[in-house]
């Protein structure tokens, strides 16, 4: 698959939209310093690698909630709280807040100087509240927090995604969002064993209760996420935009207008909107799987030791699986790759469903989440920035949020009602099966863009520009 090496390392004259006038619009002056294209198997660049490490910052909260927050918020319910039903109903509220917010916000961060706001406003929020977890001591007060430092977190991604258009070109892409996401889970390992050894080790070495140790734990992780997140606040720079700064206020009047523009492009460009049909389908999965697989193994009763080692496991399998992930995308291609994914992910939903009972088949589960979870978001992020308009990547990537984080609050609200209903948790588990295969059949129908054959990247992104 051939590519431009250029497309993103050079500044883009915006095009005027009914948000924008012509005179509102301006590209970056003739006198400005043009970098040299980067070849596709040159090694990461200095701005690459301080992009990729926000995802070590950020992803050590992310194992924090998968394996440790829902354990503590049941030791803070009552013997018969459920909190399968109350987790995933906390990340239901989570998700939905995000999917509302992010295309307004998402629009009006394509104004030159406004994404990287929006960033540090978002990543304030979810870092504040994370260290604020440590506070509540009843476990309804505890979730809030909760939800307020996710939306924190997930606000943050959907600007950090549209970042990487700003950061390397079409041909790199797949490469270092992989990168992003492997690093990620092995660098979230070192706050993580840290926080581990404090819970278990810190009762008999400073005479700390568990649950005040796990407390401590929330304000370390949101000291690591300050610290990997420096690098990229300081030297981003957004190359792509549809106003400048002198006009943002025109732009931001406009936004309405722009975003239902913008909604009219994408149903017209067949491509993409199918794989976002398909996107929002086999993401459910992912997320739900993340989500609920620790507060499901809890209901299992399974041992809180082996949930948390188990998928301590996964994010050294998910390291170099996701780089793997990337390399195959640039021989097999991205979309043949997602859809690997996919098919695994249904191998690993029924397993969950009907073989996971004990602590030896949650860690054939965490092995088998982890040599699929990056490599299919990793590549997700990429083939979408390769098909939309980069002048207006923010906006996209909030749609793109919408369907992804839409996908959250049917899957998770899905997995918590099912099971409060039935009984089972099972139940709830196999449900997300059918939305795999919903996923999997737009993927066999639609017509991938960046294939040489096909109409091209350029082309794909000419239909909806």
């Amino acid at each position: 698959m051939s590519e431009p090496t250029s497309d993103t390392t050079l500044p883009t004259t915006p095009t005027p939209t009914a948000a924008t006038p012509a005179s509102a619009l301006a590209s970056v002056p003739a006198s400005a310093p043009k970098p040299e294209p980067v070849p596709a198997d040159a090694p990461l660049t200095s701005r690459e690698k301080k992009w990729i490490i926000y995802d070590v910052g950020n992803s050590a909260f992310v194992l924090l909630s998968t394996a440790v927050v829902p354990i503590y918020a049941k030791s803070l319910m009552p013997a018969d709280g459920n909190i399968v039903s109350a987790w995933g109903y906390a990340q239901t509220i989570a998700s939905l807040v995000i999917a509302l917010l992010m295309p307004l916000l998402g629009s009006i961060a394509d104004v030159q100087g406004m994404k990287i706001k929006f960033f540090v406003g978002f990543f304030g929020t979810g870092v504040v509240t994370c260290a604020a977890m440590a506070l509540p001591l009843a476990w309804l007060p505890f979730l809030v927090v909760y939800v307020l430092a996710s939306i924190g977190l997930n606000g943050s991604l959907t600007f950090y995604d549209s970042m990487l258009i700003d950061t390397t070109s079409n041909a790199r892409m797949d490469r270092v969002s992989s990168h992003g996401y492997g690093w990620g889970y092995v660098g979230s390992t070192i706050p993580f064993i840290a926080c581990i050894a404090l819970i278990f080790g810190g009762p008999s070495l400073l005479g700390w209760t568990t649950a005040e140790c796990t407390r401590a734990a929330f304000v370390i992780t949101a000291i690591w996420w300050v610290a990997f997140t420096i690098p990229l606040i300081t030297s981003y720079r957004q190359v792509h935009y549809r106003a400048t700064r002198d006009h943002a206020a025109e732009a931001i009047r406009g936004t309405f207008g722009e975003l239902g523009g913008t909604l009219r492009k994408l149903v017209r460009n067949k491509p993409l909107w199918m794989f976002m049909i398909a996107f929002f389908f086999y993401i459910d999965a992912v997320n739900t799987v993340i989500s609920m697989s620790t507060s499901y193994g809890t209901q299992l009763g399974i041992d809180s030791t082996q949930l948390v080692v188990a998928l301590l496991v996964t994010q050294f399998v998910a390291f170099p699986c996701a780089i793997i992930y990337g390399r195959l995308a640039g021989r097999f291609g991205c979309k043949p790759m997602i859809m690997a994914a996919v098919v695994a992910y249904m191998c690993i939903v029924f397993f969950a469903a009907f073989l996971l009972r004990s602590a030896v088949e949650f860690w054939i589960l965490a092995i088998l989440v982890g040599m699929f979870q990056g490599g299919i978001q990793a590549l997700s992020r990429s083939y979408y920035g390769k098909i939309i308009p980069k002048d207006h990547a923010n906006e996209y990537y909030g749609l793109y949020d919408i369907f992804g984080k839409t996908a959250s609050i049917l899957g998770t609200f899905l997995v918590a009602t099912t099971t409060t209903l039935t009984g089972n948790a099972s139940i709830g588990v196999l449900s997300i099966a059918l939305l795999l295969v919903v996923a999997l059949v737009f993927l066999c129908l639609q017509k991938d863009p960046t294939r040489a054959g096909d109409q091209g990247d350029q082309g794909a992104q000419g239909e909806i520009a």
